[in-house]
């Protein structure tokens, strides 16, 4: 089976457009992108004080993953470009963050879908209108009830 899939992704530390870049084509064994938006450099939200500015974008295409396994394929790729986890949204080499997966709609101890603050943020949001196949997906996903599945 194929799914749907949209990703937002975000650099802030070193050569930010090469970190974007390098997450893109590192998907291609996970998804097929289809679709990229433009590039929009940004100010952190919520971050440390003193973070540098962050370039952030969208892409969408298709995958034969799960949502976890696809979630499980976007942290590892993260570890290889060099984010380091440790302070909540601390600057950052890359940040892939899967927005949708389908229509699919959950919340578990991994994952919530869709991605649970996207609709509160511009720097998701207006790449995302760039690239989502179904754009009234978009704004149906803002008031949708997402199934709690945490016992998974």
């Amino acid at each position: 089976m194929t799914w749907s899939v949209a990703i937002a992704l975000g650099s802030n530390l070193g050569d930010r457009e090469y970190n974007l870049r390098a997450a893109i084509a590192a998907l291609a064994p996970f998804v097929r992108v289809v679709r990229i938006s433009r590039v929009r450099e940004t100010d952190p939200v919520d971050a440390p004080p003193g973070s540098p500015p962050f370039l952030n974008m969208a892409v969408s295409g298709h995958t034969s993953l799960s949502a976890e396994e696809l979630l499980a394929a976007l942290h590892d790729i993260e570890r290889r470009l060099g984010r380091r986890r440790g302070i909540r949204n601390a600057p950052r080499t890359i940040d892939l963050d899967l927005i949708f997966h389908s229509a699919h709609m959950r919340r578990s101890r991994q994952l919530t879908l869709p991605h649970p603050r996207y609709a509160e943020r511009e720097f998701v949001m207006e790449p995302l209108r760039e690239v989502w196949f179904r754009g009234s997906e978009v704004a149906r996903f803002r008031g949708a009830a997402l199934v709690d599945d945490r016992s998974r």
